[in-house]
């Protein structure tokens, strides 16, 4: 497909405009990332003369899981670094709210105190941590996939697939979070506490002078309380987000959509997963917030010091940055699948036991089929 074909898809054409509504990046940047995109991956040239698809590597193979953690890797690791800014003033608003009183608030007293560069702290353990996140994440959620698949059985992994969605991003991101946790630590102690540590070269060693191995990782738990949740709404509600798009809203089936209008449907259910991951994981983002800015503080004392309506405090800022992120996520992480021209498994489909036994086909069996289906 080129450039000006591109541009011209009503897909992308919405896409771009979201983008630009919801991010600060210049109009002129998502021309040129999309055009670099639509260049780099040549959509149309993934085909063979003899019209059949190639691919890098086989679908479930060792090369496939590692193509997705590398593309997982640059999704979340790019992604959580761009919005630092929105990710500081989240924090600051749960860990200090009487001196950030709102939003807005936060932004003018950061900048007065700091300059605008002071919304930039973070960043680098923000991308060392989310990138190592990220590579656990999306590489692990497809080993676990198909691991539990093979399981459960061919009609069980359809007919609970929600189930299955769920189990596999949780355990993908139990081992995600551990790579996570001391880079999540160092970044909050640099963004909320005053003159503790202003990059990560001062503020890793300090932290573990301070508190010891111990002090990288007094957060897990919540952390996990925090995540695990949040990216098992991540994934089951996309997934299910991808399936309903193709079923009721995409005129055409999936199989029959170019690549760029698959990547259109995969950000538009990407950003519905994200409000309601951001609303899911808040309350524990919260005390992860508050543990890791106050040395010696124990789990039940933050909950009880925060208050159940403090653990609602910044929820605004995180849905919009959660929504954006997520969508982000899942729209670069696919783009860079299409770019290493890895497989694609098809849509979820009914196995013929399942189609003889409930009386539908494949193109009209009810999207909603679960736990209510066994007699």
């Amino acid at each position: 497909m080129k450039s000006q074909e591109l541009f011209e898809n009503k897909f992308v054409v919405y896409i771009i405009t979201l983008i630009r509504l919801i991010t600060v990046i210049p109009y002129k940047c998502v021309m040129i990332i999309v055009r670099s995109i639509a260049e780099l991956g040549n959509f149309s040239s993934s085909n063979h003369p003899n019209g059949k698809e190639h691919y890098s590597c086989e679908y479930g193979s060792v090369k496939y899981y590692i193509y997705c953690g590398i593309a997982g890797m640059i999704s979340c690791g790019v992604t959580h670094t761009t919005v630092v800014p929105l990710d500081l003033i989240k924090c600051r608003l749960q860990v200090k709210p009487q001196k950030y009183v709102n939003f807005i608030n936060a932004f003018k007293v950061t900048i007065a105190e700091e300059g605008i560069l002071g919304l930039s702290k973070g960043w680098a353990p923000t991308l060392i941590g989310y990138s190592l996140q990220g590579l656990g994440k999306f590489g692990f959620y497809e080993v676990f996939k198909i691991f539990y698949g093979g399981i459960l059985g061919e009609e069980n992994a359809y007919v609970y697939r929600t189930l299955l969605y769920l189990l596999s991003s949780a355990s993908a991101e139990f081992f995600a979070d551990i790579a996570l946790a001391p880079w999540e630590a160092t970044k909050v102690r640099i963004q909320t506490q005053d003159n503790w540590a202003s990059t990560l070269r001062q503020g890793l060693p300090k932290l573990y002078a301070e508190e010891g191995l111990w002090g990288f990782y007094k957060g897990i738990v919540p952390l996990w309380l925090r995540q695990i949740p949040y990216t098992m709404m991540k994934f089951a509600c996309f997934e299910r987000t991808v399936e309903a798009l193709y079923k009721y809203v995409v005129p055409k089936p999936r199989e029959q959509c170019t690549k760029t209008e698959q990547l259109g449907v995969t950000f538009i259910a990407g950003y519905i997963a994200g409000i309601f991951c951001a609303i899911v994981s808040h309350p524990a983002d919260t005390i992860v917030s508050k543990l890791n800015n106050e040395k010696g503080l124990g789990l039940f004392d933050a909950v009880r010091r925060v208050g159940f309506a403090g653990l609602w405090k910044g929820l605004g800022p995180r849905i919009f940055m959660i929504g954006t992120l997520t969508a982000l996520q899942w729209f670069i992480y696919d783009t860079a699948k299409v770019l290493f021209a890895l497989p694609r498994p098809p849509p979820p489909q009914p196995p013929n036991t399942v189609q003889k036994r409930y009386g539908f086909t494949s193109d009209k069996g009810p999207l909603i089929l679960d736990l209510n289906v066994k007699s």
